[in-house]
Formats: C-alpha cells, sequence, structure tokens
C-alpha cells in the first residue's frame, strides 16, 4: 500500500475494485465502513457481485469478470475528455502522458458498456464522483491481480490514481490488500525469483557484491529463478526435488489435476508446514513446523508495518521453528557460521535491506514501523511517493484491451470465478480444523443466480457437477441474488470440492500469475 488504512477517514472517495473486503479483510472492511458511516467518505465498488460493501456504496460498477481493464480505461476516457483531470500533477510528476492520452480514446463509453455490461450514465457517475471528490484512494486485492492480464489490470489503477493527482497525498494512492498474512514480508525479504532483500536485483552486480562480502562468499553471477507457477510445471523435468514452506498447492493451485501429476514426477519432495496437508501427505519428507504464536520474529502486514510478534507458547514436542529448521539443513550441507539465533537473523536483515535499516528491536518491541524506515531516528514513511517517486516522474502506461484466456461458449457457458469466503482461510489448512468456523460452512459450494438455477432444476442444497476443460467436482448448489445470472463463484478452501480443480493455469504474460478469477464452465446436476 502507498498509503495507510487509517487513512481512509481522511479521503474523500474510496473506489474498491476486485475485493470483497468484509470477507477477505474484515477489519479494514469495518474500518471502511466506519469511514463511510461516521466521516462521510464516498464509496465507489466494482464488482461482478453484489458483495456486502455494496449496501454502503454510492455507486455500485458490476463489471464483467475479467473486463476491468476496459471498466478503468473507460473512468480515465470520461475524465480526460471532461478536462477533470489534474493537469498541473501531470504536468510536473508524470511522463508520458500523450501516448498515454492517446491510448484511451478507445475506450468510449459506448464501446465499455458492451466490453463490461456497465451502462454508460453509471460509468459517467463514477468518473465525476471519483475526479470531483476530493482525494481518492484505490483499494484492490486479487479480484485485480488474478487474470492473464492482471499487470494490465495494476497499471490502469495506478494511472487512474495519478491523472486525478492522487499518488503521494494523504487520503489518496493506490492499495493493495495482501492477500495472506506476512505475504508483504516475505517479498520484502526476496522471496521473488528476481530479487534479493529489500527488492535489489538479484542480477546487480553491487547487490551480489554487498551480499557476498556479509556472507563470507565469493560474489557469484546470480539468475533470475523461476516463479512458483513455473516451477510446478517443470517438476520431474528441469526441477528434480521441491521444498514447500507453508504452501499446499494441492488445493491452492490452479489446475490442481495438473499440478497433482506434475509433483508425482519429482526424485524428492519436502513439505515444511504446520498441519499434514494434503500437499504433507505426497511428501517425501515431512518437517513439522512452529505456528506463528510459537516463535519470535516480524510480520510485515499490508501497509508496509513491520510488528514484532512474541512467543505466546511452546511448539509441540517434535515441531522446531522455520529458522531453526533451515539452519539444521544449511549446516548439514556444509554452510558455515548460518545464523542460528532470531538476533542474528534480524541484524543481517537491517545491515543489507535499506528499508528496514532503521528498525532494531528496540524499536519494534514500543510500536511497529513502516517502511521504508533507512536510519534509527527515522519515524518510518506512512505515506509512499510525497516528493518524488522511485524513477523520477511516474509514467503513464499506455493500455489495450485483452479478454481473458477463457471465455464462456454454448458447451461451458458460465464465467466462473474463485475466491474467499468470510468463515474460511486460504486451504482451510487452519480454519476447517476450527470446530467452530467448520461448523459454520463445513462443505464446498457454488453460488448460482436463481435464474441459472430454475433454468438447470436446482435450489439451494442441491448437489452439482462444476465443469471446465480442467476437470470436474461435486458441490453444493447456493442459490443467491448476489451472483449475475450467466456467472458463478466458487470458493476454494475445501479440498474435498476443489475449485482450483476448474481453474485455468493461463499465467500473466509479465508476473506469471495464474487466471483464477475467470473461467469458462458448464454446472449440471449431480446425483442427490
Amino acid at each position: 500500500m502507498t498509503n495507510s488504512m487509517a487513512e481512509i477517514a481522511k479521503t474523500g472517495v474510496a473506489f474498491v475494485i476486485g475485493s470483497n473486503t468484509t470477507w477477505s479483510h474484515p477489519v479494514f472492511g469495518s474500518m471502511l465502513k466506519r469511514a463511510v458511516r461516521e466521516k462521510g467518505v464516498k464509496l465507489i465498488v466494482c464488482d461482478p457481485r453484489r458483495i456486502d460493501l455494496v449496501e454502503f456504496a454510492d455507486i455500485w460498477l458490476q463489471q464483467r469478470n475479467g473486463s476491468d481493464v476496459a471498466l478503468l480505461s473507460g473512468l480515465q476516457h470520461i475524465i480526460l475528455k471532461e478536462g477533470w483531470e489534474a493537469a498541473d500533477y501531470i504536468r510536473e510528476r508524470t511522463e508520458g502522458f500523450e501516448d498515454y492520452r492517446k491510448s484511451m480514446e478507445e475506450f468510449t463509453p459506448a464501446r465499455v458498456e458492451e466490453l463490461t455490461g456497465i451502462p454508460q450514465d453509471k460509468l459517467y457517475a463514477a468518473a465525476k464522483l471519483f475526479a470531483q471528490s476530493g482525494r481518492g484512494a484505490i483499494y484492490y486485492c486479487m479480484g485485480i491481480t488474478q487474470h492473464s492480464h492482471g499487470v494490465d489490470n495494476v497499471k490502469a489503477c495506478a494511472n487512474l490514481s495519478l491523472i486525478t493527482g492522487n499518488l503521494g497525498v494523504e487520503g489518496g494512492g493506490v492499495n493493495p490488500l495482501r492477500g495472506q498474512s506476512n505475504v508483504q514480508g516475505a517479498c520484502d525479504m526476496g522471496c521473488l525469483p528476481n530479487v534479493l532483500t529489500g527488492y535489489q536485483p538479484i542480477t546487480s552486480p553491487e547487490a551480489q557484491a554487498k551480499f557476498a562480502k556479509r556472507w563470507g562468499s565469493q560474489p557469484t553471477a546470480l539468475k533470475v529463478g523461476l516463479t512458483a507457477t513455473a516451477m510446478v510445471p517443470a517438476a520431474g523435468d528441469k526441477i528434480k526435488a521441491l521444498y514447500i514452506m507453508g504452501e499446499n498447492p494441492l488445493v491452492s493451485d490452479p489446475n490442481v489435476n495438473h499440478a497433482e501429476k506434475c509433483l508425482a514426477k519429482l526424485d524428492l519432495l519436502i513439505v515444511q508446514d504446520i498441519f499434514l496437508t494434503e500437499t504433507a501427505k505426497i511428501a517425501d519428507v515431512v518437517l513439522p513446523a512452529a505456528a506463528f504464536a510459537e516463535k519470535i520474529g516480524t510480520i510485515t502486514n499490508t501497509e508496509r508495518r513491520v510488528q514484532l510478534s512474541n512467543k505466546a507458547f511452546e511448539p509441540p514436542a517434535g515441531a522446531r521453528e522455520d529458522s531453526e529448521i533451515i539452519a539444521g539443513i544449511a549446516e548439514r550441507l556444509g554452510a558455515e557460521g548460518f545464523p542460528r539465533t532470531v538476533a542474528d537473523l534480524w541484524q543481517e536483515i537491517v545491515e543489507l535491506t535499506p528499508q528496514y535499516a532503521g528498525m532494531t528491536y528496540e524499536r519494534l518491541r514500543l510500536c511497529g514501523l513502516q517502511w521504508p524506515c533507512p536510519t534509527p531516528d527515522h519515524p518510518g514513511t506512512p505515506i509512499l511517493h510525497k516528493e518524488k517517486f522511485s524513477r523520477g516522474k511516474a509514467l503513464l502506461a499506455p493500455l489495450t484491451y485483452r479478454a481473458p484466456a477463457e471465455e464462456p461458449c454454448e458447451e461451458y457457458p458460465i464465467r466462473l470465478s474463485t475466491g474467499r469466503m468470510l468463515q474460511h482461510y486460504h486451504t482451510g489448512s487452519m480454519t476447517r480444523r476450527a470446530k467452530v468456523l467448520d461448523s459454520l460452512v463445513p462443505t464446498g459450494q457454488i453460488e448460482l443466480s436463481p435464474a441459472d438455477a430454475t433454468r438447470l432444476g436446482v435450489r439451494s442444497g442441491n448437489r452439482v457437477r462444476v465443469i471446465t476443460r480442467r476437470g470436474s467436482i461435486v458441490t453444493f448448489a447456493n442459490v443467491v441474488e448476489r451472483v449475475a445470472e450467466g456467472s458463478a463463484f466458487a470458493p476454494f478452501h475445501f479440498h474435498e470440492s476443489a475449485a482450483n480443480r476448474l481453474t485455468n493455469d493461463a499465467l500473466d504474460p509479465v508476473c506469471a500469475i495464474p487466471e483464477y478469477k475467470v473461467c469458462a464452465a458448464r454446472i449440471e446436476r449431480a446425483e442427490q
């Protein structure tokens, strides 16, 4: 996030797209609802489903799944045509405006209505509200990123914020709501194939030399590695062994049937986790890990806030902290002087990671700090890009419309999306072991519109078979008004009716994220 969550109370208009915030981020969802009710913040919600936030919204734009670039660019087309853009901000803080402006010309209200299904008058009203309500903040989640054109979606969000002068100001910004606990911290610490900690390019000779010196080794010409979505298809071919920590790809990966076949080809599969997950059950070696409350460490949340997490309990017999397990393996592989204590690891982090350089445990014991925090006396940075952007001027990105990799057809007429529920989290490894949560929603389901349910002859609670080009599952129908006719939604938490057996493993060509959010499906009655 470029800004802080608490700033929602100071914004003029919040624009939420690709995020069922009250389900997937309920704490911030409550902050957002309170800002609308008590502070008069205007709210625009863009979502194919009538999510709970729609009840608080001034405008709801119900776009078709996969048409976000058209929606966002259509808003910008109107803002530019009406002269509502922040001309001084664009001139002083951005570049590439003319090429960008030309690319927006194709997104006329008529064409955007055709692509998205949004009436032109609602599109116009939303553009006016966002451009003329003071400071505007954009919030998005994986409904924006998990597409074969997810990078374009994010660029479209950034463009909208830039042309309205909302980046680098309090109450504004482009604010991705991160999908998992400490996923921000994992990225910060180099858990990406192209960077070291602090997003230092892994191919940079300067970065390689700095890390080699700290580790007492010789600089190596490191290369960009594989993404997770490239590793699984390469299993058994280029990759002979996989070491998986805290992930459950046999439930979370797209096209699970294909993932199962790939992992079965490995010579060695190691899984390190707190429970015997579906993936751990097929592993050659399972390393029992301690849970978050059984160790000390830091968690970096969605607003870049680094917080110290203290140990509340001792881990069960046989389980060890992740860092201890990794250090033990490293030493057995011949690494000398590998950091063994949390203090040693943190010292290495602050020495090698500029954004974390001013964060001592002593400071973090008092309060969390938002990076960048480069010196011990720096207060942290609630708002990014206040004075300038890291590249100098922000680049406005020209965009064109690209359809989803798979559209409905006669054989597969339903536009299927997947995501999360309020009651469960990710692959259910923890929440489905919680008796109260699992009793609230004990089985998988698929949300259908009343019109589609009538056509299929099914009611809520009936068993249905959902089929795509990649496989099929049997689950329970949940007939609800919030889903548009011709669309369906399935949560992916349930291994026995795994929605990701259906999802498309088509990837964004830039970041290699899969298209979880839209694929073509067919639904049939199943034996009751």
